[in-house]
């Protein structure tokens, strides 16, 4: 039996990894096979395909799709890029706190999708404004030849080398400027689908592996006293994302544009030409935005009320609303109701304003009381089957499901027991030095496979280990988890890397040498995280009594 299910899981992996046929596709495997190979009922493999933290991340993402379908998303990014500043470093901090913060919530790949045009914009603007600027200083002091060498350069790169060719010098000032854009170029875009990654990690619907880890412990120890949701997954990875981007932010800004305070940060210097430039683009995209919409706010509400109920659930400290509102609330109530609830309420909010007909002012005005007459009378509502259709990533959730088929039956057919019992000589090693070469492994793996993927075929195993070691199994489970979202170094490695790496800025060999570092960052990060905030909030020390109960049955 534990044979046979391996058999299953190696072909997964193998199929997962290269892609032969569709992620979801090879998801829906063990509803054939386990069946027919006597490893599980039919009935109990399906059940996995939607259970509770499906639910959970389905409600997410339909709130997601209500802030992207009003816009909202893109007016938060703008209203911060513009208080921010536009300093480049502040320009390059301002797109990776914006990033981080939207990719939290909605998808990575839609944060990357929406912020890499703003980017663009950006900097396409700057790099009109510096040709303008240096287009005057050249005019005052030389013939007209050389400006419309230089203008005929900038609109077609091929008649480069024609120019250099000895008939005019070429200015050294200007290759070097054109290097130093180019650099600031690849920097600005590369950070955009960090952030994204970094982003995700900090809250629990934010990205697919986070989902993989609480279905698992759901899974693997029934009674776990809801150990991680979404209020305890946010206090443990909010702050370790927060160091991330901050140091991810300062390697970028080492590597792509040189540590000159003065110039990036613009201590006392006043703005330039091209900052205003910047500046001016940012806010004209917010001009055509226009004022907030009644729409607008309501989702705006409802993702603030979604978010609210998320953490009051079950704080930890005090008790929540689930406790004190409804008997056995704990028991019963898990952090999926909300978020479906909230979904429901997108589709019977109205989006514009309802008119109340009894107290109508303008009756007097006949044309007006028609118009008002030919108007429906319900509005439409703030999203629209359709649209939740068409752009739910409904392959993530298949693949979530065949994740969770794959833990229950490694668990239920002594698969995980007889992996954790090969795994008793590590033992010996210390727990810390185990949960980083874990995390060192994972996040060299999970370049070249789906994150969610390599999440799904690691934590099961990682669990089984932790049994037979008696350690905590969060504390592999973790690092884990969190080292499956650092897809830093290959732009087929996640999809926001393969927005960014589309537009064509940057060289595979850019992303690899940015990456490794920000892989090193990231594992380094996890490591603290886990070893010393981490410790107190899950108690990382003890073996608890919840993990105990699954090695006797």
């Amino acid at each position: 039996q534990e044979a046979k299910c391996a058999y299953i899981i190696i072909i997964m992996a193998v199929y997962w990894c290269t892609e032969v046929i569709p992620l979801a596709v090879t998801s829906l495997m063990p509803v054939v096979f386990f069946p027919l190979l006597g490893v599980q009922s039919s009935k109990s493999v399906c059940l996995q395909y939607l259970n509770d933290t499906n639910m959970l991340f389905l409600g997410g993402l339909i709130v997601a799709i209500s802030v992207e379908q009003w816009n909202l998303h893109k007016r938060i990014a703008l209203r911060v890029l513009l208080i921010l500043g536009v300093k480049p470093a502040l320009l390059m901090l301002g797109f990776m706190i914006v990033t981080a913060f939207l990719s939290m919530w909605i998808s990575n790949t839609a944060t990357t999708a929406m912020m890499v045009p703003i980017v663009q914009a950006v900097l396409d603007q700057m790099d009109n404004t510096e040709y303008d600027v240096t287009m005057m200083e050249e005019a005052t002091g030389q013939t007209n030849t050389v400006i419309e060498l230089e203008e005929k350069n900038a609109s077609d790169p091929t008649s480069v080398h024609v120019i250099s060719n000895g008939q005019v010098p070429d200015d050294p000032r200007s290759s070097e400027e054109k290097k130093m854009r180019k650099r600031i170029c690849k920097g600005m875009t590369l950070c955009v689908c960090y952030a994204a990654s970094i982003g995700g990690t900090a809250t629990l619907t934010g990205t697919g592996p986070n989902m993989v880890l609480k279905g698992q412990m759901n899974q693997l120890y029934p009674n776990n006293n809801d150990i991680v949701n979404f209020a305890s997954w946010f206090a443990f990875a909010f702050p370790n994302m927060i160091l991330m981007l901050v140091l991810a932010w300062l390697w970028l800004q080492c590597s792509f544009m040189g540590l000159n305070f003065k110039k990036s940060w613009g201590c006392g210097t006043e703005r330039t030409a091209k900052e205003k430039a910047a500046y001016n683009v940012l806010k004209a995209e917010m001009k055509k935005l226009g004022p907030i919409s009644y729409a607008e706010f309501n989702v705006l509400l409802m993702f603030v009320l979604l978010v609210l109920l998320w953490f009051s659930r079950h704080p930890g400290f005090v008790k929540g609303w689930a406790t004190r509102l409804f008997p056995e609330g704990e028991k019963y109530i898990t952090d999926s109701a909300p978020a479906v609830f909230i979904a429901l309420l997108l589709f019977i909010l109205p989006a514009n304003k309802p008119k109340f007909i009894g107290w109508n002012p303008s009756m007097s005005d006949p044309e007006q009381t028609e118009e008002d007459i030919k108007k429906p009378f319900l509005s439409a509502p703030l999203l629209d089957w359709n649209v939740v259709q068409r752009k739910m990533p409904w392959s993530i959730v298949l693949l979530l499901g065949g994740g969770f088929a794959l833990a229950d039956a490694s668990a239920n057919s002594g698969l995980s027991a007889w992996l954790g019992h090969q795994m008793t000589p590590l033992g010996s090693i210390p727990p810390w030095a185990i949960a980083t070469v874990l995390s060192l492994i994972i996040a060299v793996f999970t370049e070249c496979t789906s994150n969610v993927a390599t999440a799904t075929l690691f934590l099961p195993v990682f669990s089984s280990m932790a049994a037979s070691i008696k350690i905590h199994p969060l504390y592999v489970m973790l690092p884990g988890t969190l080292s499956a979202s650092f897809a830093f170094m290959l732009p087929v490695a996640t999809p926001p890397n393969a927005i960014v790496f589309s537009y064509g800025h940057i060289r595979v060999l850019d992303m690899v040498r940015s990456g490794i570092v920000m892989n090193i960052i990231g594992v380094f990060c996890v490591t603290l995280a886990i070893n010393t905030w981490g410790r107190p909030m899950f108690e990382l020390d003890t073996f608890p009594t919840w993990a105990n109960s699954t090695t006797n049955q």
